[in-house]
């Protein structure tokens, strides 16, 4: 589909109420050194009562609140106590004074982090122990998969009850696209790309990476985009790319850190090589919306998937598909662009998740069954067949096309007949284009099928027309005169 275009225009209690999860870990491991601290007792030399008091003082307020102003870390204090991983201290009954803190023996470990358990300090090398990497949070953080379920669950209750879902967002071709300085064409440079992208405006869209000797080019209408999603969704970067080149991505998407934080996963926080998953994103995938340009990184959660048209913006960027945006001194547009598409498919998932299910418990539903119905919504009722789009030694049930308009809502099949809608062509001289046009039923280009797959509406067949139509259309008219 051609772009439309203008003129150039630990603990985990909640990570949805924008805590960091680094903060909340950082709480955890204060926690526990705190507790390990009282369980060891005082050594010969012991301050005196009135010292020994202040102290009792302070780790009570450090357990239930450290760090004054942040509930986070009494949430952290308050879900040990209640698994029983800490006490609180308690009156002595003879000698008046507080009973030390007392640490649950490990194993089970809960998680590491730089090989040692954050809880005991054991060594990760001498036990068996399996579990995620959270390196995106603090480095050489692993958790336990029970520990991580437990999280998981916590952090479903509360991404419910603020009333959101969660959204995974791709970076290159889906937010942004980026090219290497030396990638940028003669046309370009003639254009001023690069001094456009040093000017000192803060709504430029245009930015240079120094350290990495790259351009990037923010998509049209992206800002407005996550300020609107943020108020449904719990949102976290999930590219291929490296840590250091998403973390300088995130600061131009996210300036104020409002958006991200620490939620930023990249190339290196995978668990499976060259593929994404929502394994490493704390919550239940029931919850979760991906938007990415690439279809097969996610052969796991092909369901939570809303397939992004690519954003090629640099000329190198589309070296196979014509000349590049920034050459044709063009852009999407910013009231119906891609972006601005999705943000309304978005906001009806959303509603349809949580104010359309009666009669289902919150906890229950799932948004993969709303994006598959949603989706099938868009071509429903119509009936389609293919004339020469797909290899003649490939049955065409297995081809990408045919799966995308059934997915859609229609029905594909392989042979005319009178209930057919639309015939889906590369050329309007075959035989079943013939009919079409004879019958007149709709002859299309097969970039309809994608147009509406990613708009999520059906598009103006007129919009698509097939080549060698005109044509054969005024050689029917020739011969309609003749014969008259």
């Amino acid at each position: 589909m051609s772009v439309a275009a203008e003129s150039p225009s630990p603990s985990l209690p909640s990570l949805s109420e924008g805590d960091d999860f680094a903060d909340i870990l950082d709480a955890e491991l204060e926690l526990a050194s705190a507790a390990d601290s009282a369980s060891r007792g005082e050594p010969p030399g012991s301050p005196s009562d009135d010292e020994a008091e202040e102290d009792e003082e302070d780790l009570v307020l450090e357990l239930d609140a450290v760090g004054q102003g942040s509930h986070k870390r009494c949430r952290v204090a308050e879900q040990h106590q209640d698994q029983g991983t800490a006490t609180r201290p308690e009156e002595d009954a003879i000698a008046g004074s507080v009973k030390d803190a007392q640490i649950k023996i490990c194993p089970p470990h809960t998680g590491f982090i730089g090989g040692l358990c954050y809880i005991c300090g054991k060594n990760q090398d001498e036990e068996d122990f399996t579990g995620v990497p959270f390196g995106y949070i603090a480095e050489g953080l692993r958790l336990s998969n029970s520990e991580m379920d437990r999280l998981s669950g916590s952090e479903v209750k509360n991404l419910l009850r603020e009333r959101k879902l969660v959204l995974i967002l791709d970076l290159d071709h889906t937010l942004i696209n980026s090219t290497r300085l030396h990638d940028i064409s003669a046309a370009e440079m003639d254009l001023g790309i690069q001094s456009a992208a040093s000017k000192n405006d803060p709504d430029r869209s245009l930015f240079t990476l120094q350290g990495m000797c790259m351009l990037t080019k923010l998509r049209p209408f992206v800002r407005k985009f996550l300020e609107e999603a943020s108020n449904m969704f719990e949102m976290y970067i999930y590219t291929m790319g490296f840590k250091a080149y998403a973390i300088e991505i995130a600061k131009l998407l996210d300036p104020g850190n409002v958006y991200f934080d620490s939620k930023v996963i990249s190339n290196s926080d995978c668990t499976q090589q060259h593929q994404k998953g929502l394994d490493v994103v704390p919550g239940a995938d029931s919850l979760a919306v991906v938007l990415d340009d690439t279809e097969y990184v996610w052969q796991k959660h092909k369901e939570n998937l809303i397939l992004m048209e690519r954003y090629h913006y640099f000329a190198a960027s589309c070296r196979h598909s014509g000349q590049s945006l920034s050459e044709l001194m063009q852009d999407e547009r910013e009231s119906d662009g891609a972006l601005a598409t999705i943000l309304d498919v978005l906001k009806r998932i959303h509603t349809i998740f949580f104010d359309l299910g009666v009669g289902t418990a919150l906890s229950s539903r799932d948004v993969r069954p709303v994006i598959k119905r949603m989706r099938q919504e868009v071509l429903q009722g119509c009936k389609l067949v293919f004339s020469r789009v797909f290899p003649s030694d490939c049955r065409p049930q297995h081809q990408i096309m045919w799966k995308m308009a059934e997915q859609l809502g229609a029905v594909c099949c392989s042979e005319v007949d009178p209930s057919v809608t639309h015939v889906v062509a590369v050329h309007a001289g075959t035989e079943k284009a013939r009919w079409a046009v004879k019958h007149k039923k709709f002859l299309l280009h097969p970039r309809w099928i994608e147009a509406c797959n990613y708009r999520w509406h059906r598009q103006p067949e007129e919009d698509f027309p097939v080549p060698g139509l005109k044509e054969d259309k005024g050689k029917e008219k020739v011969a309609e005169i003749a014969h008259l």
